[in-house]
């Protein structure tokens, strides 16, 4: 990473926050020509950002409460993305089974309607209800790429191989998978290389607000120096702790606030062979998603569960994980147990408090404020990963208002770094980096187009043999691609890598992480020196 601190004593815009909406702000903010800059107390991404369930998806069951402009929004966007990385981010088939005892969560405002109309559903979901819910998912949004929903016929289909015999039917639909923490990394690179400082492992410790400007005083972490910053405008993209900066670090009074939900997710040896996702309808009227990952494991999720606190880490309770294990084993022939488990994550979703009587039913609209008073404060509550760039160019039109001559959105279809390819020649590149680099394993070949896309001939540069990569760590992990986390992705540590970069601590024992996280803590203190 090269040093881009600003030679002027003021800043444009400092942005609080290293999720995805921090990151997303500052790429497009600092794209404009704005001077900015970032800081998270921690790693990229080490909170909701890379705990979602990595999908680009328009949200099918918030059609139930109406949300039809997020929606919409999200539909639109699942493709725009797509063009822009699609190293990080491919299409997949949704196989929704239906059976005629399916139900709906009561609360929802479709449920509440049409009960009252048809008291004789008591809460079914009907097939033609579903049916039209997915007309609507199709039309909504603008499809190029995507294919529209079908019908399966689950007693010949191999979809219907791994589940239950009663389920003879089921709906198949498009959304996509992105890898949520890369997304949240390429962001922050983008806006690196746009002219952004991009600050981990700092904390805000407090910002004094003036007339004309914010004083912020930084802590760094790893060194335990403080320095003062000031900065023209303030974003706080605080995500769970939104809240929390705005009144204690701040200083400012507000009636604004989240509402935390818990989503949890298990992930277990992978269940079936086939390449498409299962959406899981409860009789509790949730859904969960079981889906192929990492190519030899299956993640199911999620729950929604209201959190106590930001400070409070999540995981994925003993109770969470018997009701997603429950929750599948109800739909494939083979139960899933609880000894299958190789791992859990948990992430808090900051939404916007609405008022809902359920975390389930609380809004997933993100909600800005724009507070002028004295120097501008703007502050992002709620979102989703689906919608991080429309996010992006809605602060963006706030910002403009201290900010007059900005130029206009840019963003879309403009690539990431590594994504400055078609979507329709994955398989070309795929192709071309075996040929170029044929010590490379096809698993190899697969990962480091997955995480890199062009950039992986840039991290592979001129190696012969798998012995010019240096070091091996297992599961294809070299130390030539630790050491461009390390200058290029600002890991610091074998988390940051293993289980945020990429998912590779899944593959990989106890020792073996030991090594990685002993070289990455080594190397990068010695570049520091």
């Amino acid at each position: 990473m090269t040093d881009t601190a600003h030679t002027s004593d003021i800043t444009d815009l400092f942005v609080i926050g290293g999720g995805i909406n921090g990151c997303g702000i500052a790429r497009d903010a600092a794209g404009r020509g704005l001077s900015v800059a970032l800081a998270e107390k921690n790693d990229l991404a080490s909170a909701t950002s890379s705990a979602s369930t990595k999908l680009f998806h328009g949200g099918l069951r918030y059609l139930e409460y109406f949300e039809f402009r997020l929606v919409q929004e999200a539909l639109i966007e699942r493709e725009v993305l797509l063009r822009a990385m699609p190293h990080i981010s491919w299409p997949m088939r949704f196989v929704l089974p239906f059976h005629k005892d399916m139900r709906f969560d009561n609360t929802t405002p479709t449920s509440k309607l049409l009960t009252t109309f048809m008291p004789w559903m008591k809460g079914r979901r009907p097939a033609w209800l579903i049916r039209l819910g997915l007309f609507m998912y199709d039309t909504l949004g603008k499809r190029g790429i995507l294919p529209g929903t079908s019908t399966v016929d689950l007693t010949t289909d191999e979809a219907g191989k791994p589940l239950n015999s009663k389920f003879k039917k089921a709906f198949e639909y498009s959304d996509c998978w992105v890898e949520d923490a890369r997304l949240v990394v390429l962001n922050a690179r983008d806006a690196e290389t746009r002219g952004a400082e991009i600050l981990t492992r700092t904390e805000v410790v407090n910002a004094t607000r003036h007339a004309d400007h914010w004083e912020i005083r930084l802590k760094d972490l790893a060194t335990g120096e403080e320095t003062t910053r000031r900065a023209k405008m303030l974003v706080n993209a605080g995500g769970p702790w939104v809240a929390d900066v705005l009144r204690q670090k701040l200083g400012q009074n507000s009636r604004e606030s989240v509402r935390l939900v818990r989503g949890s997710h298990i992930v277990v040896p992978k269940l079936y062979d086939h390449g498409r996702c299962y959406f899981f309808q409860g009789q509790d009227g949730r859904i969960i998603f079981a889906i192929p990952y990492e190519e030899d494991f299956t993640l199911i999720g999620t729950t929604d569960a209201d959190h106590p606190d930001p400070e409070t880490k999540p995981v994925c309770t003993e109770e969470e994980q018997d009701y997603l294990v429950d929750f599948a084993s109800n739909y494939f022939e083979k139960p899933v147990s609880r000894d299958q488990i190789v791992w859990t994550y948990s992430g808090v979703r900051p939404l916007y408090d609405d008022g809902a009587s359920s975390a389930s039913a609380a809004t997933r609209e993100y909600v800005l404020t724009l507070d002028q008073t004295q120097a501008p404060l703007l502050n992002v509550f709620g979102g989703k990963i689906t919608t991080y760039r429309k996010l992006a160019e809605a602060a963006l039109a706030k910002i403009g208002e201290a900010f007059p001559d900005l130029s206009d959105n840019w963003t879309a279809g403009v690539p990431l770094p590594g994504g400055d390819f078609p979507v329709e020649d994955v398989a070309k590149l795929r192709d071309r980096l075996a040929r170029d680099y044929p010590f490379l394993t096809p698993y190899a070949v697969r990962r480091l187009l997955r995480a890199y896309g062009t950039e992986a001939w840039d991290l592979l540069s001129d190696a012969k043999e798998e012995a010019d990569l240096g070091q091996s760590f297992g599961a294809t992990i070299t130390a030539r691609e630790l050491d461009w986390a390390i200058t290029r992705e600002w890991v610091r540590s074998g988390e940051d890598y293993l289980w945020r970069r990429t998912k590779l601590g899944l593959r990989l024992n106890e020792a073996e992480r030991a090594a990685v996280d002993t070289y990455i803590r080594d190397r990068a203190a010695q570049l520091a020196a």
